[in-house]
C-alpha cells in the first residue's frame, strides 16, 4: 500500500497535476485546413505547371469522375447504400449542360446541329425550350438529379428496400436510362449523344486559355464539396448515417427515421454526380449513353472501393487513379484493361475491405490514442450521449 506524501505545513494532500487539455479537435481542424491548403496548391499552382494542355484536361476529366465518388463515398462508405446507379444522375446534370450549350452554339431560335442532320423533326421540341435559359438549364443540372433520386429514395427507403435489392435496383435504372436515351434519337442523340460542343457561356472552348479557365472551375468545385462532404461526416448527421449503417433497427429504437437518414445522403450524392456531369460537358465536349450506363456506373463504384469508400480522401485518390489507369493502360493494353480492373478490385475488396486509405488510417490509430486511453466510441455510444446531454 502506498502512502501520499502531504505539504508538511498545512497537512494537506497535493494538488493533483492539471488535466491536459484534449487536442483532438483543434488538431483535427489544423490537418483538414493544411491538407486542404495542399490539395490547392497541388490543383491550382503545380498541375497547370507541370502538366501540358492535354494532360490538363484529361485531369480536368478525372476530377469529375472525382466529385462522383464523393457522393457515392457519402453514401455507401458512410451511410451502407451501395449505389450501382450514379451513371444517371451524371447522366441528367451533363444532358441538361449540353443541351443548353447545343442551343447556345447553335444560336436563338434555331435548332441543334444533330436534330437538322437526322431530319426527324420540324421544329424544335417543347421540353428543349426551357434549357435555352441558363437560369433554368444551370439549376436543372443539379436539382433534376436531386428531384429524381428523391422520388426514387422515398420510394425505396420507406419500404426498407436495402442491400443488394437497392444496388440492383439502382444498377436497372441506370440501364433504363441508357435504352432510353438510345430510343430517342432524333431528340437525344441516340448512341452518339450530344458532340462537338463548341461553346461554353460565350467561351470558345477551342481556346487553351478558355479550357484552363474549365479545369479552374473544376478543380474549385471538387474542392468545395469535399469541404461540403467533411462537414456531413463531422456533424450530428454523419454520427447518425454511421449509425443507420451499422444498426438500422438501433436507430429506429432511439427514436429516429433511417429512411429519412438515408434518403438525405442519396438525394446529396446524385447532386453531386449531376454537378459532375453537367462540368464534364465543358471539360471533354461530349455526353453519350456510354458514359453513363451501368459499366460507368461500376467503375465509379471500384474507384470509391479501391480508395476506402468510408473516408474523405479516398474516394477522391481512388476515382482519379482507376480513371487515369484505365486511360493509360487501356492504350498498352486495350484487351486486357477491363480483366485488371476486375483483379485489382477483387484484390482490394479480399484484402483491404476499407480500401486504401484503411492503411492510413489504422497508422494513424496507433499513432494517436484516445485522450483518455479508453476505446473509441461507437456511433450509438455518441448518440446515446448527445440525447443524455440534451435531456438535461
Amino acid at each position: 500500500m502506498t502512502t501520499v506524501a502531504r505539504d508538511p505545513v498545512t497537512d494537506a494532500a497535493p494538488a493533483p497535476p492539471p488535466a491536459t487539455p484534449a487536442a483532438g479537435p483543434s488538431r483535427h481542424r489544423f490537418r483538414a485546413a493544411a491538407g486542404f491548403a495542399f490539395g490547392a496548391a497541388l490543383l491550382f499552382a503545380v498541375a497547370p505547371l507541370l502538366l501540358s494542355d492535354f494532360r490538363l484536361s484529361l485531369l480536368a476529366k478525372y476530377l469529375c469522375v472525382a466529385m462522383v465518388a464523393v457522393g457515392i463515398g457519402l453514401a455507401w462508405g458512410r451511410g451502407g447504400m451501395l449505389a450501382l446507379g450514379q451513371g444517371v444522375f451524371f447522366g441528367l446534370g451533363g444532358y441538361a449542360m449540353a443541351m443548353h450549350l447545343k442551343l447556345a452554339d447553335a444560336g436563338p431560335g434555331n435548332m441543334p446541329d444533330f436534330m437538322m442532320l437526322y431530319g426527324q423533326l420540324d421544329e424544335l421540341p417543347l421540353w428543349w425550350r426551357p434549357f435555352a435559359s441558363p437560369w433554368f438549364a444551370l439549376p436543372a443540372t443539379v436539382l433534376l438529379p436531386m428531384a429524381v433520386a428523391f422520388v426514387l429514395g422515398s420510394l425505396v427507403f420507406r419500404r426498407r428496400v436495402r442491400g443488394a435489392y437497392f444496388a440492383i435496383l439502382s444498377q436497372a435504372l441506370a440501364a433504363a436510362m441508357v435504352i432510353l436515351l438510345i430510343g430517342q434519337q432524333g431528340t437525344t442523340g441516340g448512341t452518339n449523344g450530344l458532340t462537338d460542343i463548341q461553346g461554353f457561356f460565350g467561351y470558345d472552348l477551342d481556346d487553351p486559355v478558355n479550357q484552363r479557365m474549365v479545369y479552374f472551375i473544376i478543380a474549385g468545385t471538387l474542392l468545395a464539396l469535399l469541404a461540403l462532404t467533411r462537414h456531413l461526416m463531422q456533424s450530428r448527421y454523419g454520427e447518425l448515417l454511421v449509425a443507420v449503417r451499422d444498426g438500422e433497427e438501433r436507430v429506429r429504437f432511439l427514436g429516429y427515421d433511417p429512411a429519412t437518414v438515408k434518403l438525405v445522403a442519396y438525394v446529396v450524392a446524385a447532386g453531386m454526380a449531376g454537378l459532375a456531369g453537367a462540368l464534364f460537358v465543358p471539360a471533354v465536349g461530349i455526353i453519350s449513353p456510354a458514359l453513363i450506363g451501368i459499366v460507368p456506373s461500376i467503375e465509379f463504384v471500384i474507384g470509391v472501393a479501391i480508395g476506402g469508400r468510408a473516408t474523405l480522401l479516398g474516394p477522391v485518390l481512388g476515382a482519379i487513379a482507376v480513371a487515369w489507369a484505365r486511360t493509360a493502360l487501356s492504350e498498352r493494353f486495350p484487351g486486357t484493361w477491363t480483366y485488371l480492373q476486375g483483379l485489382l478490385f477483387v484484390v482490394v475488396v479480399a484484402f483491404l475491405p476499407g480500401g486504401l486509405a484503411s492503411l492510413v488510417g489504422l497508422v494513424r490509430r496507433r499513432s494517436d490514442p484516445p485522450a483518455d486511453g479508453g476505446p473509441r466510441p461507437g456511433p450509438f455510444g455518441r448518440l446515446r450521449r448527445r440525447k443524455v446531454e440534451a435531456a438535461s
